[in-house]
């Protein structure tokens, strides 16, 4: 594994860098260099710092590890590989993304999995640990997006902000806890997990467990709610005709 000190070097010059052939990589003093491991396949990136914008954009299979926070659009359209980030993430995590795993340890910032979708055989999944902000899963047209709460300050604020799931089309919303305060469009089904719903989430839960060391049994220690859409056309009552 080749170790990079990034602390003086332009995106430009660490991408560059990151481009040698079947390398795997240890970045330190990572200091908001953008578009690190875009549609990289077939390799291990991990960092030590604040990564910037586009973490992982376009990402083909490759697998990044985050020590640290991360900016915005983290796997921005990435199609296949994983992404984990021990710390919180900006805004848009899982921009568009059709593919692969982000595990993100603490908060999302607002519109994470905005876009996001399945295509035949692939179906992104994104846990984040803490809460999330406002616009959470706008537009999602497939995959998974769970929220845990798993911070423990009581007087946090609530598990995710204004206006989750608008628009949604596709996939499925997991929040775990009180939901009672949260609301959600007209357009989506709000219901408890039920035992095919724990089957598809459990898999991806036991390995973010596995990855941050936490406890599985205390994650499913606490209801489960799930969002679904009630149609495939999310904009159909705003037309005269249809």
């Amino acid at each position: 594994m080749l170790q990079i000190d990034s602390s003086a070097m332009s995106y430009r010059e660490l991408n560059d860098q990151l481009r040698l052939p079947e390398t795997d990589f240890t970045l330190i003093n990572c200091c908001g260099q953008r578009f690190l491991a875009a549609g990289m396949a077939n390799r291990s990136i991990a960092i030590y710092g604040v990564p910037g914008n586009a973490l992982g954009a376009y990402l083909n299979g490759a697998r990044v590890t985050v020590y640290g926070n991360a900016q915005e659009a983290v796997g921005d359209t990435m199609n296949e590989g994983e992404i984990v980030i021990y710390g919180s993430a900006g805004d848009a995590a899982g921009y568009a993304m059709r593919g692969g795993r982000i595990f993100i340890q603490g908060d999302a910032g607002y519109r994470a999995g905005i876009h996001m979708k399945a295509y035949e055989a692939k179906a992104p999944v994104m846990i984040i640990g803490g809460r999330a902000g406002s616009f959470l899963g706008e537009y999602q047209a497939g995959g998974i997006i769970a929220v845990l709460g798993l911070d423990s300050n009581p007087r946090a604020r609530r598990l995710v902000g204004n206006f989750p799931c608008t628009g949604m089309h596709g996939g499925k919303l997991f929040l775990r806890g009180d939901v009672s305060e949260i609301l959600f469009p007209q357009q989506v089904q709000v219901r408890p997990a039920d035992e095919a719903d724990f089957d598809e989430l459990q898999p991806h839960l036991e390995d973010f467990c596995s990855r941050f060391g936490v406890s599985l049994r205390k994650v499913m220690d606490a209801p489960f709610t799930v969002v679904t859409p009630d149609s495939k056309n999310p904009y159909k009552q705003m037309y005269v005709a249809n």
